[in-house]
């Protein structure tokens, strides 16, 4: 009992670290209260060494916060006012105040612990034949002690107590609980193992696919690179200055895409609010609005044809009013996560909406071989399908227009800040947003669970196949096979625990 309770302690930790104390301001006056009494919008301060107490928007003040516990980034963030902070994180230097803005069950912490009791309940295939086996072998071992009894003391004249004895240690001595536990403990301790590690895994089946994965499929913008674009040209063709930056800041606020917020905060000074109407947004190329009765369209290369090349066009009924360049910077060390994935042996793909240009120059700095640019969400669905169907392959996104291609991987891969439909497509979430070091981490924790299941059921199966011949031999009295049959299940539990502390990264 006391084994089988360790491997679950993973979801306690994370439980224990959401009952805290919070110091709530309520008209200039600090009053604790209990986590579960704090609401949304309600005002907190907290202080250098204590825990965040919810979700929330940080007003004022400026901190380094440790969130190792949810995302694994080893060192602490600097937060300043209009940054999320993290239920469960804390503050290692610095004071400030927060907006709580999710509570109880809608908090990060607590989607984090939901997933990890779900993911326990999720069956992998090689557990299945587990159970499969399992369930003959009661009548199977029923069976063989009767047949024991009968055969030994009729046909080979055994004396009628040592026959029955004989019969007594079959029975004793066979262990199903050791084929029942091979599996669920395994991935008890290796879904635990990745939540401690910032990865959130929805699946025990998930583990065994990442086991299986031969070819790893990167999105661009936002997954390999900051998704933080800076502005590097914007020029006006016809209209002032000021109102196109104004109207590509209303028009932009209304999508999700990377390139996007980065627009919003580049304009967002001086800008005001504008009536806008038939918003219409198609996925990877553009957007739209209607603004006094002017249809105004910001896109790719695909709304406009210019023999020069710019990123985005700006129209205004059609007609070009605006081009800007933007560029982007790759995440750090992904170079180096890439090499370790070619070193274990991961074929990597870069599929991307973006121009083949940028692409090409993507895939050559970070060693890339197979390259798939301007690709919409729908061709990106073809190309994963594809890949699939010759190869185990995982997609690594952060989009919306990712959600569908994540969906038909093998096993969908996205990061704790993408878009929420991004999230829900997703096999696996990786919390840390600064870099990509959790995706080797990942795959390493999938192959090691499974070859963990892979020795318990060879060592649940082996003992049998051994133990059961010595017992019906009469080699082995009943008391004897008690105890040995106890040692096989320590052994199984034993070897899905050493999972928790083996060095496998």
């Amino acid at each position: 009992h006391k084994s089988v309770k360790k491997t679950t302690t993973a979801i306690g930790d994370l439980t224990a670290i959401q009952k805290v104390i919070a110091k709530k301001e309520i008209e200039g006056k600090i009053t604790e209260v209990n986590f579960e009494d704090i609401r949304v919008n309600d005002i907190l301060v907290i202080n250098s060494g204590d825990k965040i107490p919810t979700d929330g928007i940080i007003i004022s003040g400026t901190s380094y916060i440790d969130e190792s516990m949810i995302t694994g980034e080893s060192f602490p963030v600097n937060k300043s006012v209009d940054n999320q902070v993290i239920g469960g994180t804390i503050i290692t230097e610095g004071s400030i105040k927060i907006k709580a803005t999710k509570i109880g069950d809608d908090t990060l912490l607590s989607q984090i612990i939901e997933l990890v009791k779900n993911a326990q309940n999720n069956k992998p295939n090689i557990q299945k034949l587990g159970d499969q086996v399992s369930a003959v072998f009661v009548p199977v071992v029923l069976t063989i002690s009767i047949a024991t009894f009968f055969i030994g003391h009729y046909f080979f004249n055994i004396e009628i107590q040592d026959a029955f004895l004989r019969s007594i240690a079959v029975l004793v001595i066979s262990c199903p609980c050791a084929m029942g536990l091979a599996t669920p403990t395994a991935v008890m301790v290796g879904i635990g193992r990745a939540a401690k590690n910032g990865i959130l895994i929805k699946g025990g089946d998930t583990l065994e696919k990442l086991a299986s994965i031969k070819t790893i499929v990167f999105d661009k913008t936002g997954t390999l690179t900051t998704g933080k674009f800076i502005v590097s040209q914007f020029t006006v063709l016809d209209g002032d200055e000021n109102d196109v930056k104004n109207i590509i800041y209303n028009i932009e606020q209304h999508s999700s895409h990377p390139i996007a917020k980065s627009l919003c905060n580049a304009f967002q000074e001086n800008s005001s609010l504008l009536k806008l109407s038939d918003i219409t947004e198609e996925k990877g190329i553009s957007i739209s609005a209607n603004i006094d009765e002017n249809i105004y369209t910001i896109g790719s290369s695909k709304i406009y044809s210019s023999p020069e090349k710019y990123d985005l066009f700006v129209l205004k009924n059609k007609e070009l009013i605006a081009t800007l360049n933007i560029s982007d910077e790759l995440k750090t060390n992904t170079d180096l996560v890439i090499s370790s994935l070619h070193k274990r042996g991961y074929t990597t793909t870069l599929l991307s909406g973006d121009k083949k240009e940028k692409c090409n120059q993507i895939a050559s700095e970070l060693g890339i071989t197979t390259t798939y640019s301007e690709q919409l969400p729908q061709d990106k669905i073809v190309k994963i399908e594809e890949l699939v169907s010759s190869n185990k392959t995982a997609m690594v996104g952060d989009g919306i227009n990712d959600a569908p291609a994540l969906a038909k991987a093998t096993i969908g891969i996205s990061l704790g800040n993408a878009t929420q439909i991004a999230i829900q497509s997703a096999d696996v979430v990786l919390l840390n947003n600064e870099d990509l070091s959790q995706l080797p981490q990942t795959m390493q924790i999938g192959k090691h669970t499974l070859l963990t299941i892979k020795q318990n059921l060879f060592w649940a199966f082996a003992y049998n196949i051994v133990a059961i011949p010595i017992a019906v031999m009469g080699l082995l009295n009943p008391m004897w096979g008690a105890l040995f049959m106890a040692f096989s299940d320590v052994i199984v539990i034993g070897n899905s625990i050493r999972l928790r502390y083996k060095n496998i990264f």
